[in-house]
């Protein structure tokens, strides 16, 4: 089942079960794939659909940031439920041992050894990881060992 299959499936389960958090969260996520694919006139495939998908957590994540230095609670537990249904359709992210492996063997196999070999590194790390992994942090582990 694809993962727009699974997102109209979830919404009619949301329905019947009258889980407003979730259905207005799948409503979201599935009106801004629509609206990608309106944009750039292409069928999101799996890989694209979960794009949209992180870029909407990093939105809410900096909104919930917002709306804690804000001091209104009741709109940062909002944003959190919706948090957890989106974090519900991203695959299982690295753990810290598995990324640092990955970014390893990426130095490794490219050679680097200072910071102007960084976008090399990146490149092999990003096939890897994306999607599993917050790439500014993998940035910076990449930043940490070709500097140190």
């Amino acid at each position: 089942m694809s993962l727009k299959e699974k997102l109209s499936a979830d919404m009619k389960t949301a329905m019947r079960s009258k889980d407003k958090a979730r259905l207005e969260t799948i409503r979201m996520i599935r009106a801004a794939i629509q609206r990608k694919e309106v944009d750039d006139r292409v069928e999101l495939d799996e890989p694209a659909v979960l794009v949209v998908i992180q870029k909407m957590v990093k939105q809410v994540q900096d909104s919930i940031q917002q709306f804690t230095d804000g001091n209104r609670i009741d709109l940062v537990e909002k944003e959190q439920v919706g948090l957890k249904v989106l974090q519900g359709y991203l695959p299982e992210p690295l753990s810290d041992d598995e990324l640092h492996t990955i970014i390893t063997d990426a130095i490794t196999k490219t050679g680097a050894t200072e910071m102007r070999d960084m976008g090399k590194v990146m490149g092999i790390v990003k096939a890897a990881a994306d999607g599993r992994a917050d790439m500014g942090a993998v940035s910076g582990k990449i930043k940490a060992l070709l500097a140190g």
